[in-house]
């Protein structure tokens, strides 16, 4: 299977055409047998590569299989590579991408555009593969560009509703933004390195000496214009205002592309270029700071939402924030191995929440939810368990990786101490709101119209991916179980040869400072606790006392409630001047009033010119005598009183 790796991509991007030609004169059964059929097969091809990697014992395998692009000494190639980090990723977007798919064929089954659906979830799925499989930075970008696109698509795939077509676009053009840093990332290293291939770039940088805190040599700015890109494409502060509006597309989409995939591509990149920031102190403190500012930040906006995928998209741009401080750290393998389990439980979440707003006929506002635990049980079980996880309770998949992270930034030299009191905060906000959601939800009498809403359990094609991703979040943060009791982590080994020895020396130091992990785990699990029992207090035991608790801070819970005004501050300092400029400056002046103009008023003066001209063709003997006069006495005069017009004229009788 390694020999033929290009299969596994190909498999969801063939699905995507057959789809998307033939799939609108098809009926949903065969639509379904394709879509499923094609990312069901590419995930058992990605296991079987997987298999056959590491029963070859190699670190790493590369394959070029055709050159692309060739330039002088330059070369970029469809080039795909393996390794353990590959393995995950692969896994992750393949075998979730499945389940989701699966689901998607009973929450999508009554909607027009079926065939469409199906078609732009198999393209994305063909370029995020494309993304992680990449063995250079040009072709890793095609992916990256790719999923930005099939982004768009799926974002306001219902079109003809203006806040999913205004929502599509705000996510492609903020991620534009950041993948202009991307480009000229790209471009310094090519610069730096004369090449784009992971291997040559990662060899030669790891020659190179660590660039001084503070120093902005060509591997500082070359990783802050990655990093940007990464902010971008996962939603970090200044850049995240798109995922949440992209909740406007379906709720599988939300779960695919904005819970387990797309916006973990950033991350992926910050690790997979882990050689590069770990020369660069001054890049990777920033990535520590930006992704616990934006853990912090995006979980108080999540404490007031009333929206129900609204809190999940702010608590998945908090999570992002987790594995950045990770990363920013230097413990990238905490911040993919909360990355995968992530995936398992905010995909549940945010399938889970489908079946909710399935169950009530569309609706998505928690007030008027409550008393949905007794009636669609199989929906309920499966999101108090994605719950649990996301909130660090013990044994759960969610509370093995945030501790590994919490663990790493307490332990940073660098400001670690802050930034473990703003995470473990975070933490404490993110089981408030969480388990606010589910009291909301489940618990407590109906607040919907029982007469006309008629509450019904999903079909088992939604149920049935719930409970699998159920029991990935239950287990799979078993790799590292055995840190606890002193023995290896499994994840950090399996990953080590993937992302350097660096990696192995922090797994040292985790089984040296073991008595302080169970501390600041305990501590953790202590703050998840408190966001629990406040919770139950304001939604279960006295739900009067949250709204008299949002009356006497109605302040602070308006800001909250309005997101901070951010978009309303990018509307009046960045959206509304360039709609001026452009319409004003761009459009009518230079366009308009410049270019029309122009060209416009060449075309005005030619017709004034020959419709005066026209006249004197009159048709009349006496007119054309009166010109032939008028013009003779005109050339007399010229050659008397023009002495050098004289001499023209004689030089012309010559």
């Amino acid at each position: 299977m390694l020999a033929y790796l290009w299969i596994v991509p190909l498999l969801p991007l063939l699905g995507s055409a057959i789809n998307g030609i033939f799939g609108a004169k098809w009926p949903n059964k065969i639509v379904n047998l394709v879509s499923i059929g094609s990312t069901g097969l590419s995930f058992l091809c990605a296991l079987e590569a997987g298999r056959e990697f590491f029963g070859s014992g190699q670190a790493l395998f590369r394959k070029e299989f055709f050159t692309w692009i060739s330039a002088g000494n330059f070369r970029a190639g469809f080039d795909l590579q393996v390794d353990q980090l590959t393995v995950v990723m692969m896994l992750v977007v393949t075998g979730v991408g499945w389940l989701i798919h699966i689901y998607s064929t009973g929450y999508m089954a009554h909607e027009g555009g079926y065939y469409r659906f199906f078609s732009y979830l198999n393209l994305f799925m063909f370029f995020m593969l494309i993304l992680v499989l990449a063995a250079n930075y040009v072709l890793l970008f095609v992916g990256w560009e790719g999923v930005g696109l099939s982004s768009y698509l799926l974002i306001g795939f219902w079109f003809l509703k203006k806040s999913a077509a205004d929502a599509g676009k705000k996510a492609f053009i903020v991620n534009r933004i950041g993948d202009f840093g991307f480009m000229l990332g790209m471009f310094l290293l090519f610069r730096a390195f004369g090449a784009l291939d992971f291997q040559t770039v990662f060899t030669k940088a790891g020659t190179w000496p660590a660039e001084p805190m503070g120093h902005f040599g060509t591997l500082t700015i070359a990783c802050l214009l990655l990093f940007m890109g990464a902010a971008g494409k996962s939603a970090q502060l200044p850049l995240y205002v798109w995922l949440p509006d992209a909740m406007e597309g379906p709720t599988p989409v939300s779960a695919l592309i904005h819970a387990a995939t797309m916006v973990t591509a950033g991350v992926y990149v910050v690790a997979r270029s882990h050689v590069l920031f770990s020369h660069s102190p001054t890049a990777m403190l920033v990535v520590a700071i930006v992704g616990c500012a934006t853990a912090f930040f995006a979980a108080t906006i999540g404490l007031v939402q009333t929206d129900i995928k609204k809190v999940l998209a702010y608590s998945t741009v908090s999570q992002l924030g987790y594995m950045f401080l990770a990363c920013g750290v230097g413990a990238f393998t905490a911040g993919i191995f909360h990355l995968m389990t992530h995936a398992f439980f905010k995909a549940l979440l945010f399938l889970a929440a489908g079946s909710v707003i399935h169950a009530l006929g569309g609706e998505q506002e928690m007030p008027r939810m409550g008393g949905l635990g007794k009636k669609i049980r199989w929906t309920y079980y499966t999101m108090l368990t994605a719950t649990l996880a996301i909130a660090g309770i013990p044994l759960f998949a969610g509370f093995f990786s945030k501790d590994a992270i919490l663990f790493a930034a307490f332990q940073s030299p660098t400001g670690g101490r802050i930034l473990y009191a703003f995470g473990l905060l975070t933490a404490l906000l993110t089981a408030f709101y969480m388990f606010r959601l589910i009291f909301l939800t489940f618990t407590g009498k109906p607040r919907y119209d029982e007469k006309t809403v008629h509450v019904h359990e999903s079909p088992w094609s939604m149920l049935g991916p719930l409970a699998v991703l159920a029991v990935l979040s239950v287990i799979g943060g078993w790799f590292a179980l055995p840190t606890f009791y002193q023995g290896p982590d499994h994840f950090a080994n399996f990953l080590g040869p993937a992302l350097g020895a660096r990696e192995a020396a922090e797994a040292g130091a985790q089984a040296a400072a073991h008595s302080l992990e169970l501390i600041l785990a305990g501590v953790a699990v202590l703050a998840a606790t408190i966001g629990f029992v406040v919770a139950y207090r304001l939604y279960v035991s006295r739900p009067r006392k949250a709204d008299e608790l949002a009356q006497s801070m109605k302040r602070a819970y308006t800001v909250l409630l309005n997101k901070y005004y951010v978009d309303e501050l990018y509307a009046a300092a960045v959206v509304r001047p360039l709609l001026w400029l452009s319409t004003n400056v761009f459009w009518k002046a230079t366009d308009v009033a410049g270019i029309d103009g122009t060209v416009n008023g060449i075309a005005h003066g030619t017709a004034t010119i020959g419709d005066g001209v026209r006249h004197s063709q009159s048709g009349n003997t006496r007119s054309y005598a009166v010109w032939v006069v008028a013009g003779a006495i005109i050339v007399l005069a010229a050659i008397f009183f023009w002495p050098s017009a004289s001499k023209i004229a004689v030089g012309l009788v010559h």
